[in-house]
C-alpha cells in the first residue's frame, strides 16, 4: 500500500517541511491537468513536468523541468524542436553499458551534458542476456513466472537503498533548484523507471497531489505502448524470442513498482522527511528553493 502524505511526514521536524509539502486536506486540485508531451521522431516519452496544480492551488511552471527517454536517435528535426526548449542542462541517468548500446545523446548546441549514472541493478544486462540467448527455455527461466516483475521491484528498492543512487538523485534535485542551470531535462533509457521515480519525487516535493504525481508516472505506459509493441514484434520476427510477452513487465511501469520504492522509504527511513533530509542530504532551504523556482505563486 502506498504511503499517505500524512504518514510520510510523521518524524520530528517534519512540520517544517509542511511549508513545502502542503497537507492533503488543506487544498484540492482546482482543474484537470493535461500532460504536455514534446513530440519527437527519435524519442517517444518526452514531456514537460510543468502544469500540475499543487495542494495549495499554485501550479508547477512550464518550461523548467523535462523528462524523457534516451536522446541518441534524434533526427535533425528533433534537434530543432529540442533547441526551442532552451535547455541549459541534460542529465543522463544511464549506466555506461546502456550508453554503449544505444549511443550518446544527440543534442543541439547549448545544453551542458551531465552523465549521472543510476544503477539499474543489472536490469539491462539481464535483458540483453535473456534475448541474446535465443533460448525460449532459458528466457522462461529468467523472466517467466513473475520473475521479471520481481526483478523490477528490486530495481526500485535500490533507488532508496543504494547510496550512489541517492547521491545522484540529490544532485539532480539540487540542479533543478539552481537557476544557473537553466531548464533541465533528465532521462534514462526508456524514461520510465529511474526517470519516473525522480519525477515522482520531484512532483511530490513541489506539493503536487499523489494522484497527479502517480498519473504522470503511469503515463509512460501510454506514450511507450506502440513503440514497445513494435520491439516485441521485432524480437519475434527476428527469431530472438518465441514469447516476447515475457519482457512486458520490464517494458511497463506499474503501481506495484512505485509502491515498492515508497514502502522502502518507510522501511529505511520511517518518513519522507527523513528520506529527503537524511537519505538524500537535502536541507530545508534547498527544498524551499526548489519549490520557489519551479512553482508559480510559491
Amino acid at each position: 500500500m502506498p504511503l499517505s502524505r500524512r504518514a510520510l511526514l510523521t518524524t520530528t521536524g517534519a512540520a517544517a517541511l509542511l511549508s513545502v509539502l502542503p497537507a492533503e486536506a488543506s487544498a484540492r486540485p482546482r482543474a484537470a491537468q493535461e500532460i504536455r508531451r514534446i513530440p519527437l521522431q527519435g524519442a517517444v516519452n518526452v514531456r514537460d513536468l510543468g502544469g500540475y496544480v499543487t495542494y495549495d492551488g499554485a501550479r508547477v511552471r512550464h518550461g523548467l523541468a523535462y523528462r524523457s527517454d534516451h536522446l541518441a536517435k534524434l533526427t535533425d528535426a528533433d534537434l530543432t524542436t529540442l533547441a526551442g526548449l532552451g535547455l541549459g542542462t541534460v542529465v543522463d541517468l544511464r549506466i555506461p553499458l546502456e550508453v554503449q548500446n544505444d549511443g550518446a545523446d544527440r543534442l543541439p548546441a547549448g545544453p551542458a551534458r551531465v552523465a549521472r549514472p543510476v544503477t539499474d541493478n543489472g536490469l539491462f544486462g539481464q535483458l540483453m542476456a535473456a534475448i541474446g540467448s535465443r533460448d525460449p527455455v532459458r528466457q522462461e527461466q529468467m523472466l517467466g513466472g513473475g520473475r521479471a516483475a520481481a526483478f523490477m521491484r528490486e530495481v526500485y528498492r535500490t533507488f532508496v537503498t543504494d547510496a550512489a543512487n541517492r547521491a545522484a538523485l540529490a544532485a539532480t534535485l539540487r540542479d533543478l533548484a539552481d537557476p544557473r542551470r537553466g531548464p533541465l531535462l533528465l532521462h534514462c533509457t526508456s524514461g520510465k523507471d529511474r526517470t519516473g521515480w525522480t519525477s515522482h519525487l520531484l512532483l511530490t516535493l513541489l506539493g503536487v497531489p499523489e494522484s497527479s504525481a502517480r498519473a504522470d508516472y503511469l503515463a509512460s505506459n501510454t506514450f511507450r505502448a506502440a513503440y514497445d509493441a513494435r520491439v516485441r514484434e521485432g524480437l519475434k520476427q527476428g527469431g530472438l524470442m518465441q514469447n516476447p510477452e515475457l519482457i512486458v513487465p520490464l517494458q511497463e511501469v506499474r503501481t506495484e513498482y512505485l509502491d515498492t520504492a515508497l514502502d522502502q522509504v518507510r522501511t529505511s527511513y520511517g518518513s519522507l522527511f527523513r528520506y529527503v533530509s537524511v537519505g538524500l542530504g537535502l536541507e530545508l532551504r534547498e527544498l524551499v528553493a526548489l519549490r520557489e523556482r519551479l512553482v508559480a505563486g510559491a
